[in-house]
């Protein structure tokens, strides 16, 4: 391990994959959980964890369930391979999420499931996830995509009863199957293969008397694969850290997967 001292989803009839026209999705009467991993390409400790969040969501969390995004931080780039998917501004949500929690240490790799610290992911991440899910939801988010060639254009609904709260909604453009060749470093000579790797993010976007909607025109990338492209939308106490609710536009083709088997 290294230290250093953006629910019930309802499809609509006409949604497709990200990569087709439209896709629009909601949320329902109970609470998703977001699971966020801050990981590193730098980092020899860190695919194990790539993995297991790639293994999300599953049969036991489907994607009414659970939403996983993967942000990666740049503090590591300094020790000998420089990771093409670090931001700066992951690394600054990591250390933020960190003091929320009355925490202290920085490190990776680093869940959180719903905006709390896990201190054990490979036991606590399940019974963390089922008690989130286990809590009526407090937001309303619909989230609705269409594209063009190039384009990702996004709308956001986003409502909660409490009026009283910091509340933020967080958008995050997401991008699977990405794979790597490390050359240097700690994990020299390794292919590693990431998903639910957050490619943009947008936000915070504050919440005006419990509510606020959003337009995002989003330029895609040329080395972007657009059918692994997802969309995450989810609402965030940013004074407590703790999200209120999550929901994935890349569970439009996916739900109906896990609703079959």
């Amino acid at each position: 391990m290294h230290r250093l001292i953006f629910l019930l989803i309802v499809v609509l009839p006409t949604c497709e994959a990200l990569s087709a026209p439209t896709c629009a999705v909601k949320s329902g009467p109970m609470t998703a959980a977001l699971v966020e991993l801050y990981t590193s390409e730098g980092c020899s400790s860190c695919p194990p964890a790539d993995r297991r969040l790639s293994q999300l969501p599953d049969r036991e969390f489907s994607a009414d369930k659970l939403v996983p995004i993967a942000l990666h931080v740049d503090y590591w780039d300094y020790i000998g391979w420089r990771d093409p998917y670090a931001k700066a501004a992951f690394s600054e949500r990591q250390h933020w999420l960190v003091n929320v929690n009355n925490q202290a240490t920085v490190y990776t790799p680093h869940f959180f499931v719903s905006g709390r610290e896990l201190g054990n992911w490979s036991s606590d991440l399940v019974s963390e996830t089922r008690r989130i899910n286990r809590q009526p939801a407090r937001a309303n988010v619909g989230l609705r995509s269409s594209s063009r060639p190039g384009i990702l254009s996004l709308d956001v609904q986003v409502s909660s009863a409490d009026v009283s709260a910091p509340l933020a909604l967080f958008v995050a453009l997401t991008e699977s199957k990405l794979v790597s060749q490390v050359r240097a470093g700690e994990n020299k000579g390794a292919t590693l293969v990431h998903d639910h790797v957050v490619r943009e993010w947008i936000g915070p976007i504050a919440l005006v008397n419990g509510a606020v909607t959003a337009h995002r025109e989003i330029v895609l990338s040329t080395g972007w694969n657009s059918a692994e492209i997802g969309a995450v939308g989810f609402v965030q106490n940013t004074s407590t850290g703790e999200v209120l609710q999550a929901v994935s536009a890349d569970h439009c083709a996916t739900a109906r997967v896990i609703q079959s088997n």
